[in-house]
């Protein structure tokens, strides 16, 4: 190439790198009042303070929707026509769905349960946890006729009540028996401690562990790990300490917390790999972002309700930040994270990012790690994060269930979808926490310099190594 020509194209190449790195957005900053601010660019999301009326609009919408695609109803499968006779079991009686094909007893329901509850205590709206009530009340009036038609026709996993009457997996049992727990401390809906005791006992000692305790799977090969079952049985641990004051659940807690973080966390890149085989322990890391968002939310969990003398306690601290500054550097300039978090070419995922903007929010109103450095983190979340909140409550560009894969291909390629269950749930976590942080009385949200400080109101003098 003629040296004139080459040059060129060099400067050709740069101008289209420098327009792709600045490309106008469509939201300038409201908080800015100089219109024609030549500093000021645009952004791809809304960048600005939250406002809570926003939040909380936006959480009434997917509350809304939720509430709205769970019928509590038994029908005839066939015919769709309403179960009346509850005295004798019918073998086609079921629980149906609708279009969304959200599943009252799934574990994704769980953490909506669990969203509800935090936006009513945060709020003191209690439309929110109507839906709860509901549920549990249909679970406790209708357990018994859906165990009478499995002893009477053996439906097994048929049965639109079998993961109450026969968990068979952490799945099955971990999330919801959380749930349940924090209704019934909160008072929300009926008391369900014969049912807590049948998901507790398995959580605590039917599902499948390793020899050295921690919790496992015999799937998809023998002997997985996966980093979702740090929230799909460690939060529910952590609950059943708290209910009964026996101090072996926590020690069981803490344990899974740091043994699958033994296994799974990789210390160099601050990120847990989605899961790890004892037959093949050397395998490729494979960084999703939802496993990483579970496990950081089962740490948040834990931490809420964990005797701060337990000897466990500043060894999750110390984890849950060390997994938070690897996730926060992560951040996408849209203020999403990817689908695989490491992965800047795969798509950006909403559930995850829901998580992670609920565990910095919530760490900081906790104390847990500083406002100046994470707060602004949190609030880039939530904006990014309420754009994919449509008109109806639905929640956007969350992915599939997914399983333990061993290949790139796969994760990027899972399908996303308003069905997924696993967007809502956070979403109801991270905008109550939102709302909780913006009304937070030790912080000062101070506009400067065109972006935001969260500012300790003690004038910085609030440390932060109080937790290790």
């Amino acid at each position: 190439m003629h040296p004139p020509t080459r040059m060129l194209a060099i400067l050709a190449a740069l101008a289209c790198f420098t327009g792709a790195a600045h490309a106008d957005g469509p939201y300038r900053n409201p908080d800015n009042k100089n219109a024609g601010d030549p500093a000021e660019g645009t952004y791809p999301v809304p960048y600005k303070k939250p406002v809570v009326a926003e939040i909380a609009a936006a959480l009434q919408r997917v509350r809304g929707y939720v509430d709205a695609q769970t019928p509590t109803r038994v029908v005839h499968k066939g015919s769709g026509a309403p179960v009346t006779d509850f005295a004798t079991p019918a073998a086609d009686a079921i629980v149906p769905t609708t279009d969304a094909d959200f599943h009252l007893q799934a574990y994704e329901m769980g953490v909506v349960h669990a969203g509800l509850l935090k936006a009513a205590a945060v709020t003191g709206d209690r439309a929110y946890t109507a839906m709860t009530a509901r549920h549990l009340q249909f679970f406790a009036d209708r357990l018994p006729y859906f165990r009478a038609q499995e002893g009477r026709f053996h439906l097994e996993r048929a049965n639109s009540f079998a993961r109450f009457i026969d968990p068979r997996s952490l799945d099955d049992a971990g999330s919801m028996c959380a749930a349940m727990m924090r209704a019934r401390r909160a008072g929300v809906g009926p008391d369900l401690a014969a049912q807590i005791r049948v998901c507790g006992d398995w959580v605590a000692k039917g599902q499948f562990r390793l020899p050295d305790g921690t919790l496992a799977r015999q799937r998809p090969q023998a002997a997985s790990l996966w980093a979702d079952d740090m929230y799909m049985g460690i939060p529910a641990l952590a609950e059943l300490g708290r209910m009964t004051g026996e101090r072996a659940y926590f020690d069981d807690a803490v344990k899974n917390v740091l043994q699958m973080t033994g296994y799974l966390f990789d210390p160099q890149a601050r990120l847990y790999t989605h899961g790890w085989n004892a037959n093949n322990p050397d395998a490729p890391h494979f960084y999703w972002a939802r496993a990483n968002g579970w496990a950081v939310l089962a740490m948040s969990d834990l931490l809420d309700v964990l005797p701060h003398d337990h000897p466990g306690y500043p060894k999750v601290m110390a984890q849950l930040k060390l997994a938070l500054r690897g996730i926060a550097e992560r951040q996408s300039g849209a203020g999403l994270w990817h689908q695989m978090i490491d992965r800047d070419d795969s798509y950006l995922e909403t559930s995850a990012s829901a998580i992670f903007v609920y565990v910095f929010a919530h760490a900081v109103n906790e104390g847990w790690i500083s406002p100046t450095t994470y707060g602004s983190i949190a609030q880039a979340g939530w904006n990014a994060l309420a754009a994919r909140i449509d008109g109806q409550g639905r929640v956007e560009g969350t992915c599939v269930g997914t399983t333990f894969a061993s290949d790139q291909v796969y994760y990027y390629n899972r399908p996303v979808s308003t069905a997924a269950m696993h967007g809502y749930g956070p979403t109801l976590l991270a905008g109550a926490e939102m709302i909780r942080l913006l009304n937070n009385p030790a912080i000062d949200i101070q506009y400067r310099l065109r972006t935001y400080h969260y500012v300790p109101k003690d004038g910085g003098q609030t440390s932060y190594r109080e937790h290790p």
